[in-house]
């Protein structure tokens, strides 16, 4: 699927609920979804880790919504095959 069928997608099943819940409450929804994520891995789960990173692209997606932003776009812009930083591929960056 591609990223732009899949915010489509969450755009179709979550929009209305998430006009209503607002976009603060929306982004709480998503840190939220973060802090499941950090304790699967702390746990070393990774069947829910799995789980929850598809929450939180989900949830992520649902803030774009909200926001019009089109999230396919912005991963372009910010990433253009090359690293952000040093401008290259890979990452030559001394930091982590």
């Amino acid at each position: 699927m591609e990223i732009s069928e899949f915010q489509k997608l969450v755009r179709g099943l979550y929009e209305s609920r998430d006009r209503k819940r607002g976009l603060e409450k929306t982004t709480l929804w998503l840190v939220e979804e973060i802090g499941e994520l950090a304790e699967a891995v702390r746990k070393g789960n990774v069947k829910l880790a799995r789980e929850e990173i598809a929450d939180v692209i989900a949830w992520t997606v649902s803030v774009a919504n909200l926001m019009d932003i089109d999230v396919e776009e912005a991963l372009r812009e910010k990433y253009p095959g090359k690293c952000p930083r040093c401008n290259s591929y890979p990452c030559r960056c001394d930091r982590d």
